[in-house]
């Protein structure tokens, strides 16, 4: 039996899903919290659909066994690949998160959106159907975003590596007009700092995470698992790889992070 004061679960290929999880924690503070980093086998955007849905299905089945009531898909690539299978699969209910196309669409003025995501989300049969639900006067620049993830998982935020990646891959998105940019990668809010130094104020920078909370909240509602009571809720993170570059981006000092092979 699923009980209102069981766990939210997160999985994400790494630490990405983590600025999800702090947009959940932030609207539902009394809600428990279990993260599973995967960074073992990071990126996602990289491996075949195949493979993709194989570590979702490891991770479903690790947060499972952690009693979660529900499962956020804190990775894009993973939504678009695999969302379907684990609907398929599991009675649960999941949350996923694709690349905010439709609200950038809503808000661009020169009819021109960027978006910046990995080989897997871009190459998924969902972001097809997604970009081709907008208007067909609006044109998508999309640039794979090669590297970034890599970089973020080693702790390498504000390198010089990752400076020069950016500039090459959002200088041809604002030469060609862009006023709004969408992230599809949950690593990619982490590196928002270096990016709005790049495109300037006039650019819109579009991600996914109070989105996905406050869907995470309907959801939730609607299942009738809210918890309980209102005592702020318990929050861990497991990883399997060293964890020195997620205890840096991790500022919530009542999350605890945990080094576990899995």
């Amino acid at each position: 039996m699923i009980s209102n004061n069981n766990p939210i679960g997160f999985f994400d290929s790494g630490v990405g899903g983590t600025s999800i999880l702090k947009e959940v924690i932030t609207l539902l503070p009394s809600e428990n919290t279990i993260y599973l980093s995967d960074s073992k086998n990071a990126p996602y955007g990289q491996k075949s659909k195949d493979e993709i849905i194989a570590l979702c299905v490891k991770n479903t089945e690790f947060l499972l066994a952690k009693k979660c009531k529900i499962i956020v898909v804190a990775c894009n690539t993973a939504t678009t690949n695999a969302i379907d299978f684990l609907r398929e699969k599991y009675a649960i209910p999941f949350i996923g998160i694709e690349p905010a196309i439709k609200p950038a669409a809503l808000v661009t003025k020169t009819k021109i959106i960027g978006i910046l995501a990995t080989k897997g989300t871009l190459n998924s049969s969902l972001f097809e159907k997604t970009s081709n639900s907008i208007s067909k006067d609006i044109t998508i620049k999309e640039t794979i975003g090669k590297g970034l993830v890599e970089l973020i998982e080693a702790g390498k935020l504000n390198s010089e590596e990752i400076n020069q990646l950016l500039l090459q891959y959002l200088n041809p998105m604002i030469e060609s007009d862009i006023d709004s940019l969408v992230l599809g990668c949950t690593h990619y809010p982490y590196l928002i700092p270096q990016i709005r130094k790049i495109v300037g104020s006039k650019i819109k920078i579009i991600d996914s995470g109070e989105a996905v909370a406050r869907q995470t909240k309907a959801i939730l509602e609607k299942n009738g698992l809210i918890k309980n009571d209102s005592k702020n809720g318990s929050h861990i993170i497991y990883i399997n790889k060293d964890k020195t570059a997620l205890k840096n981006l991790i500022t919530n000092k009542s999350i605890n992070v945990i080094e576990k092979d899995f």
